[in-house]
């Protein structure tokens, strides 16, 4: 009888132990004070506002200054186009080139709360410099008298540009921390919070387009009508709104700690393999090195199982004759673990799925440029009002904003029914989806440029330089398929990136993910240069010429929309092959 009492005893205290355990975070994850934390008190949906609230009102600062800074380069700093237009995508390419800085930052020794806090103040110096340089008399350059329009002088540049700059490297902090700062809060280990995470990517990207809607209508309309410093001024307003409420939700959040350089891991991987290159590797992956406690022996890390691919990089964690003779296993350059092998592997699997992202990138860049000159040679005018060309990427927003909804209360639970994925779609067909709408999209703007051009040719406007009588709301479709296309494939990307990411490395990832856009918008440019080189041959105008009416700007779309399709079949194919991580 005893020893029955006593296995009851046992079974209870295991079963009160079990429940203690699920009352906390699985995941790693601590307070502000470093304490284990409680489901039930942070994280989750109730700190989510915060950080949404955070990303809307920091968007809004962004776009407020983005939008239109070419506009305020020209004139009022009077630099010619060219230049304005030089300095406005420099500065734009170094805004997605930073957050690898802020990346490494956070996952190696600040962590993301503390490098999302640091470099928001940083970029809030840079906004209010910036607003009083277009305020302050003696750092304006002198209006235009007539045709002269005297230079900003160095002391004037300077100030300019060392606001711009300030916000340049403060967005590198934020971009790649924000969105993974906000999964945190969601337990990876909890299938209920999973299935939220999920959701969570999709409102974070809509509260971007929040606050781009809000900068290029009204704050560009301020910018244009009531002046500039005040047109700065709103923007670095809502940046301080953005500290705010970050800083409110502290008590509330869930908190990774960093778990040192992910780069140095990387590179003992490295050269621990090829010093032991010459080790055989053992079938039992068993036998590999890993550390004998639960928790793994990187900061913030869960241990990683070990995967059969690239094998040559398993000979990090063979451990030698002499290593197990002495028993010392306390140099990471000569032994790894198997959770810092599997790291390496998985930033090398994700590399294709990484890539096809820059195509997309290329065809996303459109927008802001050939979407615009196409429509500056269409019909602008409803009645007595001109719509701005440029102003009709308005709609790429406004189908984010309705796609995001649609898709997390509508398509994802329908999905659910068909697929069991508690998410509707993985990130890797969600991904592929949006590759499919992308070459839609393509395919919609040739179709309206084939239309434009009939009729030009009809209206003898060919050897004419002037817009041809059709709406440019027939580009409502291309901006309303591209938007459709960014919630699938770049809030995929987000999610793909963060989940599939090791645990210490998810800024770095994050700011992988980041930098396709920056490497979208060089592609992009390569490739116009090559068509352009090409088709003008021979004294041709070519395919994009000053005057697009004797151009063939329909041949370009089609092109982007043929190689949006190869990569679209390169990229099923790595998905295919794509192994997902195995985290304990």
């Amino acid at each position: 009888m005893g020893s029955v009492d006593d296995d009851s005893s046992l079974v209870e205290q295991g079963l009160l132990q079990d429940e203690e355990s699920r009352r906390y975070t699985g995941d790693g994850s601590v307070d502000f004070k470093g304490r284990r934390v409680l489901k039930e008190n942070t994280g989750n949906w109730r700190a989510c506002p915060f950080i949404l609230g955070n990303e809307c009102c920091e968007r809004l600062a962004y776009y407020g200054i983005a939008t239109n800074l070419v506009t305020y380069l020209t004139t009022k700093l009077h630099e010619g186009n060219v230049s304005a237009a030089r300095n406005v995508t420099t500065w734009q390419g170094t805004c997605y080139l930073t957050p690898l800085i802020g990346a490494v930052l956070a996952d190696a020794y600040w962590g993301r709360y503390w490098t999302i806090a640091g470099f928001s103040m940083i970029y809030f110096i840079g906004m209010c410099t910036l607003t009083l340089s277009a305020s302050v008399p003696a750092l304006k350059p002198a209006e235009c008298v007539g045709s002269i329009c005297p230079s900003a002088t160095p002391a004037q540049y300077a100030v300019f540009f060392f606001g711009l700059y300030m916000i340049a490297l403060g967005t590198g902090g934020i971009k790649p921390c924000v969105s993974s700062f906000g999964a945190d809060q969601f337990d990876d280990t909890d299938s209920q919070e999973r299935i939220k995470k999920g959701s969570f990517f999709n409102w974070f990207y809509f509260s971007i387009n929040i606050g781009a809607l809000v900068s290029s209508s009204l704050i560009v309309w301020i910018q244009e009508n009531r002046g500039w410093g005040l047109g700065f001024g709103i923007p670095a307003l809502f940046m301080g709104l953005a500290i705010g409420s970050f800083f409110i939700g502290t008590p509330l959040y869930r908190f990774q700690k960093p778990g040192g350089s992910p780069i140095t891991r990387m590179c003992q991987v490295v050269v621990a393999s090829f010093q032991k290159r010459n080790l055989a590797v053992p079938e039992d992956s068993s036998l590999l090195y890993e550390t004998p406690e639960k928790t793994s022996a990187i900061e913030g890390s869960r241990k990683l199982g070990h995967s059969d691919e690239l094998r040559c990089l398993d000979r990090a964690a063979v451990v030698s004759e002499a290593e197990s003779k002495t028993g010392n296993y306390s140099n990471p350059w000569r032994l790894c673990t198997v959770t810092q092998v599997e790291e390496l592997k998985i930033l090398i699997r994700m590399f294709p799925v990484w890539a096809t992202g820059i195509i997309f990138a290329a065809v996303y860049a459109q927008m802001s440029t050939l979407f615009v000159e196409q429509g500056t040679m269409m019909d602008t005018t409803i009645g007595s009002f001109s719509i701005p060309p440029a102003s009709l990427s308005t709609f790429d927003v406004i189908s984010v904003i309705f796609w995001v909804p649609v898709y997390d209360r509508v398509i994802v639970p329908i999905a659910r029914k068909f697929t069991g994925k508690e998410r509707g779609f993985t990130e890797l067909q969600r991904m592929g989806i949006g590759l499919f709408i992308s070459i839609l999209c393509m395919s919609a703007a040739a179709v309206v440029e084939i239309v434009r051009l009939q009729l030009a040719k009809e209206l003898d406007l060919v050897d004419k330089p002037v817009a041809v009588p059709l709406s440019i709301f027939w580009q409502i479709p291309q901006y309303f398929l591209l938007g459709a296309a960014e919630v699938f494939t770049f809030v995929g990307q987000l999610e793909f990136f963060y989940d599939q990411s090791p645990d210490a490395m998810r800024s770095l990832c994050s700011a992988l993910s980041l930098l396709t856009t920056s490497l979208g918008n060089y592609l992009s440019s390569f490739i116009l240069t090559v068509v352009t080189y090409l088709t003008t041959q021979g004294g041709k105008p070519g395919w994009i010429p000053n005057n697009l009416n004797e151009g063939h700007l329909d041949n370009f779309f089609w092109l982007l929309a043929g190689l949006s399709l190869l990569n679209m079949l390169v990229y099923i194919v790595a998905a295919k092959r794509y192994k997902q991580k195995k985290a304990t």
